[in-house]
């Protein structure tokens, strides 16, 4: 019988993350071994403090965690009960490629906020 996990979009990882500007990538989530994983979506919830003037955060596997969606803006979330939710989509069909067994997917702040800040990131998807 197969994992939930192969059958169902679920929480794949979730990880406090760091957000202030010139803070370095943090992981969320690894590919297991054997393992391909499709990421449908992403939630930033709890923030530590105001995020503002973060608005440029790239999400996904590499050093510099760019291979899912890049320039997300989080500069909106000011409050402890603020939460996003970052589809795997854009305004149009985008083409993604499977996240390889391995892959260390996370966040990593380009413009950050301005606060010493952290929030916490689950990643949700399936793996094949």
């Amino acid at each position: 019988m197969s994992a939930l996990n192969e059958n169902a979009i679920t929480l794949l990882g979730s990880a406090i993350v760091d957000t202030q500007n010139g803070d370095g990538k943090t992981t969320v989530y690894t590919v297991p071994a054997g393992k391909s994983a499709i990421i449908t979506h992403v939630i930033i919830h709890s923030p530590s403090g105001s995020l503002a003037d973060g608005i440029d955060f790239d999400i996904g596997s590499g050093v510099d965690a760019d291979t899912w969606r890049q320039a997300i803006d989080l500069s909106s979330m000011i409050a402890v009960d603020d939460y996003m939710v970052i589809p795997s989509i854009a305004a149009i069909p985008v083409k993604y490629t499977l996240e390889p067994a391995g892959a260390v997917f996370g966040i990593k702040p380009i413009t950050g906020a301005t606060a010493d800040t952290t929030a916490t990131m689950s990643v949700f998807g399936y793996l094949v």
